[in-house]
């Protein structure tokens, strides 16, 4: 059975078996330190204005994915994963002098360093991966990704809390630097022939303006990242509402946890799938079937019932991955590969900042709407990006190779 399995067949082979495992040890690492740097200066300070900064110091590169996503198109990019993974990890054993509330500048600059050197390696990742899993694999090979990722959110940060708990933040620290060394190492077992990119007489932000361009004005592309945007921008509206819908089942802010573990599930199960379901349905029409299915999620969490929260929960997780997926996807097998990371990191930039401002938005409006109501509004209005997806269907199996950069005629 696992021989006609197409996510098998990504698992067989050593290279894309090694990008998973770097990515999920790495991801441990970073879900650890994510939940346990608020506790630390939730700790040391008392301010929960001050730990909320952790999670900004990591977020907040992402703004700035596509200047630093060409970094990732300017040369090799199996020796830059190497160093991004082993320069936070010297990065993080700074924080070990991290013992009193004057210090805390400290963790908050290595946590944006972090954020930012996650922003290149997930663009390097993802261009580099082309090189080593078939172009019909890629679908697989991401929901793979997503599945790891998602496997760690479940276990990383009571692990991260744990560690925490018993031996203190300098304790998470070493152990998140522990995960990078050990990536660092899986990523330079992998065998991948890179030629070495031709240099560019453009400048940096126009080296940077080249892949924005390139991704808008792309037929394919434009409406699955639009799409992904606007997904993210209404499930950060949502985020906030999740402890209401825990207050009108009558239960503790505890079992908050429990629906995030049933999104987690579900997150899972489509990763596993997703290749299958893209080359049957392709990318738009995937991301349609998932967009309708949170739709429909979020709208029966309205109803004050634990086991529909928790299918909800589980629907959630599966139909909101199915857009970020398509569009990964997408990207990976359009593009040119001398664009690829800023490519990937514009369209990452484009589709994760909205959910910050969804975020902001949300924590006003569930003081101000009753949670129900908002939630149907909420599943209604997903509906409504339905038709960000309309356009010709691009062919999935479009070479990325056919088009070239125009950086690529440039004079050595």
């Amino acid at each position: 059975m696992t021989k006609n399995w197409s996510a098998g067949r990504v698992l067989r082979d050593r290279d894309a078996a090694l990008y998973l495992a770097a990515s999920s040890v790495s991801g441990f690492g970073t879900s650890a330190l994510w939940l346990a740097s608020g506790v630390w200066v939730k700790d040391l300070t008392g301010s929960n204005g001050l730990a909320a900064l952790c999670v900004l110091a990591l977020w907040a590169p992402t703004l700035l994915g596509p200047p630093l996503g060409t970094l990732a198109d300017l040369g090799r990019r199996k020796p830059l994963l190497v160093a991004l993974n082993l320069g936070p990890a010297a990065l993080l054993l700074t924080l070990l002098a991290v013992d009193s509330a004057g210090r805390l500048w400290l963790l908050w600059a290595v946590l944006f360093l972090y954020g930012a050197a996650s922003v290149v390696a997930d663009a390097a990742e993802s261009a580099l991966v082309t090189a080593a899993v078939a172009p019909e694999l890629l679908g697989d090979f991401n929901g793979l990704r997503m599945t790891a990722t998602e496997g760690m959110k479940l276990v990383a940060p009571p692990a991260g809390a744990g560690v925490y708990a018993a031996y203190g933040g300098p304790a998470v620290a070493l152990l998140d630097a522990a995960t990078f060394g050990c990536a660092a190492a899986l990523y330079a077992c992998v065998r991948v022939r890179e030629e070495r990119p031709r240099p560019s007489t453009a400048s940096w932000r126009a080296q940077t303006a080249e892949g924005a361009r390139f991704l808008w004005g792309h037929p394919g592309l434009r409406p699955l990242v639009l799409a992904g945007g606007a997904a993210l921008l209404l499930s950060g509206l949502g985020g906030p509402l999740v402890h209401a819908v825990v207050e009108g089942l009558g239960r503790s802010p505890a079992f908050a946890g429990t629906l995030y573990a049933a999104q987690g599930a579900g997150s899972v199960v489509v990763g596993l799938l997703s290749g299958p379901a893209l080359r049957r349905l392709g990318e738009r029409r995937f991301a349609a079937c998932g967009i309708v299915l949170t739709a429909g999620a979020v709208a029966a969490q309205a109803v004050a019932s634990d086991p529909v929260a928790l299918v909800c929960g589980a629907a959630i997780g599966a139909g909101l991955p199915c857009v970020l997926i398509a569009a990964l996807t997408a990207v990976q097998r359009e593009t040119p590969d001398a664009l690829l990371g800023r490519v990937t990191a514009t369209a990452g930039t484009l589709m994760y900042a909205p959910t910050a401002v969804g975020l902001a938005a949300g924590a006003g409006l569930v003081e101000l709407v009753p949670y129900q109501p908002l939630l149907v509004l909420l599943g209604v209005a997903r509906l409504a990006v339905l038709p960000l997806l309309r356009g010709p269907q691009r062919a999935a199996s479009a070479s990325r190779t056919d088009a070239r950069s125009p950086s690529d005629a440039s004079p050595a």
